[in-house]
């Protein structure tokens, strides 16, 4: 939390809404919405949402202001009707709580209008297992920003990140411990009030406030075009999911032995098309195949098989959809992992960026020298025979590579950091060698 010079603030709202957006980015994967608190922070989250390709809706939380000095807040009363109030100051200025019963009921009924303003009969958005970033254009005492985070924390969110361009250093310390992120542009030491910080800082009107919640359902009403597909791969066809975002930068095959059903990875896939990516999910194993590797002593299918079947799918991937000539990556997990080598390998035209995730990569070997794709091992931390095999792994490659050991990556499909982790590297890594396309 560093401050910045005076001479440099904000040019205005939307744009420390662009400045927030990588810095939120990472902590935003699963299902994100931005939950902006009205007025100020509308056209922060608008902008915010906009560059996240996340939904986005309006969080109603009054201040509650001293009688006489409403600027001075003692507290907040949230949506849902809690009421939060900042015991330090009131004791600090010898007021109890049932003074300021007038000022409550009369910010309860200024709340219950705004959300009738704003949201109409729209009803309030889903919370539970998604991550949910609460913005706001600043914080000054963080009581309004409290009372918020306290209620969201209620519903369930997967993870609760409060985003702020700039804040006083120490409300900023108070709502560390009840928000799971805590993303701030800048805590100056000389902060005074919030509209310091921008050239523009015009008050908003309801009407402001209403269009610009309506400007972004309609620029965001398309939704993304999914269809389920079935991929001839030699002697057998492979069934895969595969979703075609509104605006196209490239596309990823996420290939595994099995597991594209399941939804942590599905989670995966939907942080790689809000970043503008095409995903195609398939399993290169068929149920055949899988039954016989559960049976003691069955045979495994060849890693050479498995890499012919997913060039397969990119074959088909480039005929058949709008990604004919977008840049494309390979994400492979588990039995997939080397597969996913062996047609980097064979399609070195094709496949511009490779991301392995678990699995016997050294099966591999024979086409590892003739990988050029960039490559991105994922590894669990604890495991010294995984992490050389990696190593080894690396060492024979014929294009450059990384390696990073992510908590908990093997046990993907049962914990949750761990998965969070390996969605926000895998996108990182598209993003840096994946160029984009031509529109």
């Amino acid at each position: 939390m560093n401050p910045v010079p005076v001479s440099l603030p904000f040019a205005d709202r939307s744009e420390a809404g662009r400045r927030l957006a990588e810095r939120v980015r990472p902590h935003a994967v699963n299902d994100p919405i931005v939950l902006a608190l009205p007025r100020g922070g509308v056209p922060v989250g608008a902008e915010l949402a906009d560059r996240l390709d996340a939904d986005f809706d309006v969080l109603m939380v009054r201040k509650i202001g001293m009688p006489g000095h409403p600027e001075t807040g003692v507290g907040a009363i949230a949506e849902d009707g809690q009421v939060i109030y900042d015991d330090r100051a009131l004791a600090r200025m010898r007021v109890p709580r049932q003074a300021l019963s007038d000022t409550v009921a009369s910010e309860r009924d200024e709340l219950d209008r705004r959300r009738r303003v704003y949201r109409g009969e729209r009803p309030s958005p889903r919370i539970a297992g998604r991550d949910c970033v609460v913005v706001d254009d600043g914080v000054a005492t963080g009581g309004t920003a409290r009372a918020a985070l306290r209620m969201l924390r209620q519903a369930g969110p997967s993870r609760l990140v409060l985003a702020v361009p700039v804040g006083a250093p120490e409300a900023l310390e108070t709502l560390r411990e009840e928000a799971d992120e805590l993303v701030v542009l800048t805590a100056p030491e000389n902060f005074q009030a919030v509209g310091e910080w921008y050239r523009d800082f015009d008050q908003l009107s309801d009407g402001s406030v209403v269009a610009i919640l309506s400007e972004h359902e309609r620029l965001h009403r398309s939704p993304d075009v999914s269809r389920g597909v079935r991929i001839r791969a030699g002697q057998v066809y492979l069934d895969g999911d595969l979703t075609m975002p509104t605006a196209l930068r490239g596309a990823v095959v996420m290939a595994f032995g099995e597991g594209q059903a399941d939804p942590r990875w599905r989670a995966n896939a939907s942080a790689l098309r809000r970043a503008g990516y095409a995903t195609l999910l398939l399993d290169l194993l068929t149920e055949e195949e899988r039954a016989s590797q559960d049976t003691e002593g069955g045979q495994e299918t060849d890693t050479g098989v498995l890499g012919e079947r997913l060039s397969a799918a990119v074959t088909w991937l480039r005929r058949a959809t709008d990604a004919a000539s977008e840049p494309l990556g390979l994400l492979g997990s588990g039995p997939a992992a080397p597969a996913a080598l062996v047609t980097a390998a064979q399609r070195p035209e094709d496949v511009g960026a490779v991301v392995v995730h678990g699995g016997r990569v050294d099966r591999a070997e024979p086409h590892l020298s003739s990988v050029r794709a960039p490559t991105l091992f994922l590894l669990e931390s604890g495991d010294s025979f995984v992490r050389e095999l990696g190593e080894w792994t690396r060492g024979r490659l014929g294009g450059p590579s990384e390696l990073k050991v992510v908590s908990g990556a093997e046990r993907l499909l049962r914990g949750d950091l761990g998965w969070r982790e390996v969605a926000v590297e895998t996108l990182d890594w598209f993003d840096r060698h994946l160029s984009p396309g031509p529109g």
